[in-house]
């Protein structure tokens, strides 16, 4: 296989797995920054602040890469169903299909007289009532294949779980507060753009709320580190 035939792949699997990548990215800077300066307020020691941020980030990133993988099963396994469910349908009487079409378009979110009416404006024409039942069967957006769902979520999780360790790996941990904090932060933001980008929401709104979650989750890292170590120290 040569690199010519893997890079459109690759290419096409990166942009379907976009939201998955970012939430990944998301997670792992959140919950790793807030574990990074819970034990970065307690201590002065470079490798215990090490020690915890890379042995979070590996478990966060494997469990998060289980979350994917089982997501995606779930969604492939929801897509066979369908299909089977279509070809059943195609198979029975459409006197039975008709019968059952006011209880399928209730379960859609009509109401009970949008159903009726509905139901008896297809009841007699059974192209009509099959390409009703279609349109309630459609299929939802196909997911990727699951080991490449998982895989790009344990990479995106763990490799963004390190920019806040790198700093103390560098420097003496009273200058890699500071610029943890502001690569961080920094990361942060621009995820909170792509996530605008992806759900087409308000970049503003969204940065602002990625930026929050990030700072909430530094500070509640902060106090839990403080309040154990002053218990067990007292």
């Amino acid at each position: 296989m040569t690199t010519a035939s893997i890079l459109p792949g690759l290419k096409r699997s990166l942009i379907a797995s976009a939201g998955t990548i970012v939430f990944g990215m998301e997670d792992g800077t959140v919950s790793i920054f807030g574990l990074i300066f819970g034990v970065a307020a307690t201590t002065t020691s470079s490798s215990a602040v090490l020690v915890a941020g890379a042995s979070g980030a590996a478990a966060a990133a494997v469990s998060m890469m289980a979350g994917a993988y089982l997501d995606a099963e779930t969604s492939q396994a929801e897509l066979r169903q369908n299909h089977e469910r279509r070809k059943a349908d195609l198979a029975r009487d459409p006197a039975a299909l008709a019968a059952e079409l006011p209880d399928r378009l209730a379960e859609a979110g009509l109401t009970p007289d949008l159903s009726a009416a509905l139901a008896g404006a297809v009841r007699d024409s059974p192209e009509a009532l099959k390409a009703v039942l279609f349109t309630l069967q459609a299929d939802p957006e196909v997911p990727l294949e699951p080991r490449e769902q998982a895989l790009w979520m344990l990479l995106a999780d763990f490799l963004s779980a390190a920019v806040p360790i790198v700093p103390f790996i560098l420097l003496p941990i009273p200058q890699a507060r500071v610029v943890s904090a502001v690569v961080t932060l920094s990361l942060l933001v621009v995820l909170g753009v792509g996530r605008a980008l992806i759900a087409k929401r308000s970049i503003a709104r969204t940065v602002a709320e990625t930026v929050s979650i990030g700072i909430a989750a530094a500070l509640a890292g902060v106090a839990i580190g403080v309040l154990i170590n002053r218990c067990f120290t007292a």
